[in-house]
Parts: structure tokens; C-alpha cells; sequence
């Protein structure tokens, strides 16, 4: 597994909220052009900042790529983690649940809705958006009242309201995806996984070094202030 210098260092403190996600991109393997994935993980720390974690090479998205990722996070010194955002990867969530098991998982309602959509006439677009919307406008998944398969995308209503809009996608690594993809896709195919790796390293980097990583991202004293009541009512 290829790593990236900021995979490396110590992660110090709690990282309540979490964000993962993959990107495939192309290098070559033996003489042929294949498909690579590069994991990527982002975190909201206590001090209310944004943080990269860790960003790695996996030849594909699966269960071993993710647990392998996780895992290398973990040793790594991530703690505290109370909930993770990602897109619908089956192979993430059961990793979750062997590396982070108190952590609960937040399915992106971006792509959820993209999902749904690529599904739906385009005369029924603007309908089912509406409907949606609709969905997740309620105050509590009591008053929404949907089945299992959406009630993914509801994690974020157990915690603050002043948190919502911000625990329901994983936006905080859609500027990163994006402009790694637009940066590589002149490229072509790599030649190996480092120097994929490094390219996309280094826009992370430039990105971060700007307003993301230098602006506090939410408040988190609701967060602690919920943890501690509920300590409090178990003793």
C-alpha cells in the first residue's frame, strides 16, 4: 500500500467526524492500463478544524483496500470517532464495523440523490427531487417516516441541529475529488501508484493549506456538551 507523506505522522486528539471517500484513477500494471483507487480521509478535530488524514493507493475499492486504510488509521492514532460520512461503499461500512465500532455511519445525501435520480425519468426529476427533500426536512426519522435503504441517510439527526447541514454529505472531500480528477485527466494513465499518489498528495496540500484547513468548520461545544449529559444520566 502507498502512502502519502501526511499518512505518516501521528494523528493526535479526537476526530469526531469523519469523511471518506475513493477516486479510481489509471496506471499501469505489467504492461497493461488498469483501474487503481486512491482512499482518502478527512476529519473535523475537537479544535473544530478541518484535517487530512491519510491518503493511500488500493488497487480497488474492496473490503481489504478499506481495512487496510482503516486500520494503518487507527495504529495511526485516530480516536473518538462518533460518525463517518461516505458515499454507499458496502466493503467501507463493514470495515467500520471491525475498526471503528462505536462510530455510526452517515450515508452521503448527495450521492445518494444522484443515485436516485440516474434512476428516474427525466419528466419525474424535478418530482422525486421535491419528495427527497421533502424526507430529510423532518426534524427526527420518527416524522420521516421511510424505509431501512433511506434511513441511511438519516445518521445525522442524532446529533446537534446546529450540525446538520453539515454531517449529511461528505462535501468537505468534494473539492479535493474534483480537482485531483481535473488535474490527473490530462495525465492519462500513471506509470506506477507513487506517482499518482504524489500528484494527487500535493494538490491536497496546496488546497488545504489555503482557507479549508485554516477556518474552523463548526462548533463543537454541542457535540461535547450531548456526550457529557448523556455520561452524566449513566452514572
Amino acid at each position: 500500500m502507498y502512502l502519502a507523506e501526511v499518512s505518516v505522522r501521528r494523528v493526535e486528539d479526537d476526530h469526531p467526524h469523519l469523511c471518506q471517500d475513493g477516486i479510481v484513477m489509471k496506471r499501469t500494471w505489467a504492461g497493461e492500463v488498469r483501474n487503481a483507487s486512491l482512499l482518502v480521509a478527512s476529519a473535523v478535530n475537537a479544535e473544530e478544524y478541518r484535517e487530512i488524514l491519510g491518503i493511500c493507493e488500493g488497487a480497488k475499492e474492496d473490503k481489504s483496500g478499506w481495512s487496510a486504510f482503516l486500520r494503518h488509521l487507527v495504529n495511526r492514532g485516530l480516536n473518538g470517532v462518533q460518525l463517518i460520512i461516505s458515499d454507499a461503499c458496502r466493503r467501507l461500512v463493514e470495515s467500520i464495523a471491525d475498526y471503528l465500532p462505536d462510530a455510526r455511519w452517515q450515508r452521503c445525501l448527495v450521492h445518494f440523490y444522484r443515485n436516485v435520480i440516474s434512476h428516474v425519468p427525466s419528466t419525474k426529476v424535478r418530482e422525486v427531487s421535491h419528495m427527497l427533500k421533502a424526507i430529510h426536512a423532518q426534524e427526527s426519522r420518527e416524522a420521516a417516516l421511510v424505509e431501512e435503504s433511506i434511513g441511511e441517510t438519516l445518521t445525522y439527526l442524532a446529533f446537534s441541529h446546529s450540525h446538520w447541514r453539515k454531517l449529511r454529505t461528505n462535501n468537505p472531500l468534494e473539492r479535493f475529488m474534483k480537482d485531483t480528477r481535473q488535474r490527473t485527466r490530462v495525465v492519462g494513465a500513471f506509470p506506477d501508484g507513487q506517482s499518482c499518489l504524489i500528484l494527487a498528495a500535493a494538490r491536497f496540500r496546496h488546497i488545504a493549506a489555503g482557507k479549508w484547513a485554516t477556518r474552523r468548520y463548526m462548533d463543537m461545544k454541542p457535540l461535547f456538551e450531548e456526550k457529557t449529559s448523556t455520561q452524566g444520566a449513566v452514572a
